[in-house]
């Protein structure tokens, strides 16, 4: 088991989170929580059997294994979808300060990966809303992580309370979120600053080709610049570690 004592976590986040709900198995967070939620709803399970990632990825999701959580806002701004998914990934880095970034949202720590992120919008409703999921490593046995480049907290030297971690990262989401709404400027100045990929030569992979160049940096709409042209999606690799 992960979480053990929801109604602690939500007194914890009250002040930014309407509801937060526990399940013990779940296919998708995100799913559920888009099929039976409202703006301000938390889902946290204890296992997904059909978690997606990134790209169409599969996202593993063992029992005891991993914070899984989705939260629901509203789709507003609407200009401003595009920085959700970064913000997110930001406030992860807030508690877990040894992580890093790669753009656009991927959670490292050196040159692995430690949580996923995906954010889908739903315009089906009344009130359109975007749905973010988020999967962090927490305790894994090294030979059971699902790829090479994987890492959990606890093979980082990370223990954790998953009752206080789960509230933290809450909180978190809850003050980028907050920037995210009202157009915070100090949102993008703190993740560039987190963020590993900006400098580094990349290949960026992409439906209409791939492309390789330097990071230049991340535009105010979080697109990524490499040489001097601006792409929304598509999936970075670094072409040498960050520095």
């Amino acid at each position: 088991m992960t979480v053990q004592n929801i109604q602690f976590i939500q007194d914890e986040v009250a002040e930014v989170w309407r509801d937060v709900r526990w399940a013990e198995s779940v296919g998708s967070t995100n799913a559920e929580l888009v099929a039976d939620g409202q703006p301000g709803d938390v889902l946290i399970a204890d296992e997904q059997t059909a978690g997606r990632g990134r790209m169409g990825r599969e996202w593993v999701t063992p029992k005891g294994s991993q914070l899984c959580l989705s939260a629901l806002v509203e789709a507003e701004p609407a200009d401003r979808i595009g920085l959700l998914p970064l913000a997110t990934g930001l406030a992860v880095t807030d508690v877990v300060p040894q992580a890093r970034l790669k753009w656009p949202n991927d959670v490292l720590v050196g040159d692995k990966k430690l949580a996923g992120i995906l954010a889908e919008a739903d315009f089906n409703g009344e009130t359109p809303r975007v749905v973010v999921g988020v999967g962090i490593n927490v305790a894994w046995r090294r030979e059971e992580l699902p790829v090479d480049n994987a890492t959990s907290l606890n093979l980082e030297g990370v223990e954790v309370e998953w009752d206080q971690f789960a509230a933290d990262v809450l909180l978190a989401l809850g003050r980028r979120f907050e920037q995210w709404r009202t157009g915070d400027a100090q949102l993008l100045e703190d993740y560039r600053a987190i963020c590993a990929t900006i400098g580094q030569p990349v290949r960026l992979e992409r439906g209409g080709g791939d492309v390789e160049g330097v990071v230049e940096g991340v535009s105010d709409t979080g697109e990524i610049l490499i040489d001097g042209t601006a792409y929304s999606a598509g999936d970075v690799t670094h072409l040498r570690p960050a520095s």
